[in-house]
């Protein structure tokens, strides 16, 4: 987190009955003061911090604790919901990973400190339960110093360490350059101070900083320059310059009272969306492809949780007037017709025996309807339908 924070958050359509507000921010603050995170976080560990540093962010320092719902967490970290192992497995990593501070407080005093990123988590009845330390909590949710994280620009990364160098880079985009860093401290800052392969700068450059920096180029709203100091022949000091990319730049989220005051502002936040979701989805699929989302969605009847049905309308065209795919396919729309031409291949007793076993997995209400209406094609289902399919193969 902070300097060196978790990852990519996607707006999934989710049931919202057991989330804060802020879990529907499209970005997350980012504490830029010196917070570096020891031991080496992957990319699925980097997502789970951020999801749950902005499930909590409201209530960081007055709350003791925080809830999310499980399944919910799983989706929004973009893996199977049903897959308890490695959420698990993330949750220890969180809780074994220090965070270390070294910062001026506000009377201009030097503070060291150190905390586990995670105090304790645990799950219990679908509920995952957790919390931060006092300490760290308060350096988490110190406003005065901290840059905006945009989680649509996250949720792109496919590494790690790029996402791990966009983070520490994004945070100096006013200023155009990172600073001079120590090798010790950039090693620190991508997890891989532990490493005596990395220690060699070789090795560093090719594995670590060329790798990231293409990805952070190609994928993000800013690009990245490295620069190296030396001192004789050997490397010392790595900053990058940093600059807007104009081909991804973020989109505006209106702060005003523009949208507030539109009659389909009324209609989200009478469905249960939270205001920043609801000026981010009128920002960017304006206000009459909603409104027809929203008709849509209204106008099934009984959805037992049309937030997450009205997420995945918009996010997938489903509602346009045709069937779940748009009519240009889309890369998740070829392969749900993959999907639909297996299972149509097995035999009827076979197909029979699929659709019950998935149906059984899916214990949401919104899901199961959706499932029985449009079989394998289902969109709100994609995802599971792509594990579940990929655990038929592997068996």
């Amino acid at each position: 987190m902070g300097a060196s924070g978790a990852g990519a958050l996607a707006e999934n359509g989710i049931d919202r009955s057991r989330l804060t507000g802020a879990l529907r921010r499209p970005s997350v603050k980012k504490n830029v003061a010196a917070i570096h995170v020891s031991g080496k976080l992957t990319l699925l560990q980097r997502k789970l911090s951020n999801v749950l540093l902005l499930n909590a962010y409201d209530t960081l320092v007055t709350a003791t604790r925080h809830e999310i719902d499980a399944r919910t967490l799983c989706l929004m970290i973009g893996y199977n919901s049903n897959d308890f192992e490695t959420l698990k497995a993330s949750l220890r990593g969180l809780a074994e990973t220090v965070a270390e501070w070294d910062m001026l407080d506000e009377r201009g005093r030097q503070e060291w400190g150190i905390s586990a990123l995670l105090s304790y988590a645990k799950l219990k009845g679908g509920v995952c339960e957790y919390a931060y330390s006092p300490a760290l909590a308060e350096k988490l949710h110190d406003p005065r110093v901290f840059a905006l994280i945009n989680l649509d620009i996250q949720r792109r990364f496919t590494s790690g360490h790029a996402l791990a160098l966009y983070e520490n880079c994004y945070r100096f985009v006013r200023t155009g350059s990172t600073g001079w860093w120590p090798l010790e401290t950039f090693r620190r800052l991508m997890g891989v101070e532990e490493s005596e392969y990395y220690r060699v700068f070789k090795h560093l450059n090719a594995k670590i900083i060329k790798p990231a920096v293409a990805e952070v180029n190609r994928t993000s709203n800013i690009t990245v320059t490295p620069e190296t100091r030396r001192r004789g022949r050997a490397v010392t000091d790595i900053r990058f310059l940093i600059a807007e990319n104009p081909q991804l730049s973020i989109l505006p989220i209106d702060d005003g009272a523009g949208v507030r005051g539109a009659p389909v502002y009324a209609r989200l936040q009478a469905l249960g969306v939270s205001d920043r979701l609801a000026r981010q989805w009128v920002a960017e699929h304006g206000e009459a492809a909603v409104v027809r989302k929203l008709d849509f969605v209204e106008g099934q009847g009984g959805v037992k949780s049309p937030v997450r049905y009205l997420s995945a309308a918009l996010r997938d065209g489903y509602g346009n007037g045709g069937e779940a795919a748009a009519a240009a396919p889309s890369e998740r729309a070829r392969r749900l017709e993959r999907v639909r031409d297996l299972a149509a291949a097995r035999s009827p007793t076979q197909r029979d025996a699929d659709r019950r076993l998935f149906l059984s997995g899916l214990r949401d209400g919104a899901l199961r309807a959706d499932f029985e209406r449009h079989g394998w094609m289902s969109p709100l289902n994609a995802e599971a339908i792509f594990a579940f399919w990929e655990d038929m193969a592997g068996g």
